[in-house]
């Protein structure tokens, strides 16, 4: 039977040979980055407003009041993971510091495990078919629970990106491509196959499941170096007190998350179904240069949460790229996009009028509306650095530094740094009785230079760039403007 609600403190969970050992005397959880990762789940926008949608009647085996939060015996709690634990080949120990972690899941951030149960449903079974695939345990989809609470957008101080948490070079080693316009350490197939690639790799390290585990975090020489200062052991809990502090809460947590995705039912928590489920996302593959906030727009869908769903473009727009990428969008976009996408890619290749509802003739209407692409930019605040700033954008100080031409860091306060682009809608004149031409544009990438662009448009020559375009003799070609490239006649 469940006891009265625990309320000592995580510490007083740790005895103190534990803690002797350790040579550590805080908490394992105070300023632990796990907990960071569900305080940053919060503030996900598509999950922070999500309803509650949970079979509670169905869910609720106990009949626990709402609200109630319920403790069980540490016997109980070391019984439920031994049956677990006869089901994998994860050593699913049970011990204080593991307790810690449950009670952080099941007590202090209650609230974000019912999101991340959530978020299960659109996650799992991604993680769930490539580890079959490359025939690994199905429960190192948990890993990802604990590297970034399910949150593609996580970023962690250290620079780690994405669901899998990829540092830029491990990512890169893995086939994972980062440029200032595209990250696919945000991609969830791609990145999702290039950690089942690093933990297969890691495990024919130290052939053991746990030590695999601590070498995703820390790195292999970390753990090396481990090994070597407990005199040669290959075992996590032998090495524990030789591994960086952040890594000895690691394979505690994974084991926790093991035991809360088993057990919520009987800590009162139940999922938080988030705006867009597994079964009502799909994607399209795309080789072209789109808007996101305009594809939302021409296809009814809410751009904040084709944002979302799409952290891997970090300005918001799919650059001109050699091979097709995956566009994440809600199903019924998705049926909108593949039906229209001859339509749309014109759309967007030549930037006409989004509408002619309101074209002018004879009658006096005001004319016609269409879009633009135009630099969005961040006026600096006091205490902000780069790093805030692009954790903010979804973009990297790399790419802010080259966006405004900066060669160090040193940014102050009231500076005005351009951060991306932004899709605008401009109303324009009618020319009645006037023939009309659209200008073809272009989306300056990096490294692009008027030669390579103009082999891109037949008949185009570098004199005709830089008449059409007379501020390139000024400015120079920077990243991300749109320039005219040709002229459709109307």
């Amino acid at each position: 039977m469940f006891t009265a609600h625990r309320t000592c403190l995580i510490a007083a969970l740790l005895p103190v040979a534990l803690l002797a050992q350790t040579g550590d005397t805080r908490s394992p959880l105070e300023d632990d980055p796990v907990a960071a990762r569900l305080d940053e789940l919060a503030a996900l926008p598509w999950l922070k407003n999500s309803p509650i949608h949970a079979d509670t009647a169905r869910l609720n085996v106990h009949g626990f009041p709402p609200a109630y939060i319920p403790a069980w015996s540490d016997a109980t709690y070391q019984s439920r993971l031994l049956t677990l634990d006869a089901h994998t080949p994860f050593d699913l120990t049970y011990n204080p510091v593991v307790q810690s972690f449950i009670d952080l899941y099941a007590v202090r951030k209650r609230e974000m495990t019912a999101r991340m149960l959530g978020l299960a449903d659109l996650y799992f079974p991604v993680f769930e078919e490539a580890l079959d695939r490359h025939g690994m345990p199905l429960e190192l989809k948990y890993l990802a629970v604990v590297e970034s609470a399910l949150n593609p957008a996580a970023r962690s101080r250290a620079g780690a990106v994405g669901l899998w948490q990829f540092m830029l070079p491990t990512g890169k080693m893995f086939g994972l491509k980062a440029t200032s316009y595209v990250d696919e350490r945000h991609d969830v197939y791609l990145s999702t196959e290039a950690a089942c690639r690093y933990l297969k790799y890691l495990h024919g390290l130290y052939d053991n499941w746990e030590m695999a585990l601590a070498a995703y975090n820390c790195g292999p020489g970390n753990v090396n170096k481990a090994i070597r200062r407990s005199g040669g052991a290959k075992d996590y809990w032998r090495i524990y007190d030789h591994l960086p502090r952040e890594t000895r809460g690691y394979v505690p947590a994974f084991i926790a998350v093991n035991y809360i995705f088993a057990h919520a039912a009987d800590h009162n928590i139940y999922p938080v179904v988030p705006t867009y489920c597994a079964h009502q996302v799909d994607t399209v593959q795309v080789c072209y240069p789109l808007d996101l906030t305009g594809v939302a727009r021409l296809t009814g869908s809410n751009a904040q949460e084709l944002l979302d769903l799409n952290p891997t473009f970090k300005l918001g727009t799919v650059p001109d790229v050699d091979q097709p990428v995956t566009l994440y969008l809600p199903k019924q976009a998705a049926g909108v996009f593949v039906t229209n996408e001859d339509s749309l890619k014109y759309a967007f290749f030549h930037n006409p009028p989004t509408s002619s509802a309101n074209a002018s003739g004879n009658d006096g209407s005001a004319g016609e509306a269409r879009t633009t692409t135009v630099p969005k930019y961040h006026t600096v605040r006091r205490g902000e650095s780069l790093g805030i700033i692009a954790n903010k954008y979804r973009t990297s100080v790399t790419a802010l530094k080259q966006m405004n031409g900066l060669r160090g860091t040193l940014i102050h306060a009231g500076q005005k740094l351009k951060v991306g682009t932004q899709t605008r809608t401009i109303a324009e004149k009618p020319q009645e009785q006037t023939p009309t031409a659209e200008y073809i544009y272009y989306e300056v990438q990096p490294g692009d230079t008027l030669t390579n662009i103009a082999e891109r448009y037949p008949g185009v020559t570098v004199d005709d760039l830089r008449r059409l375009n007379k501020e390139i003799e000024e400015d120079g070609l920077q990243p991300g403007r749109r320039i005219k490239v040709g002229m459709q006649e109307g």
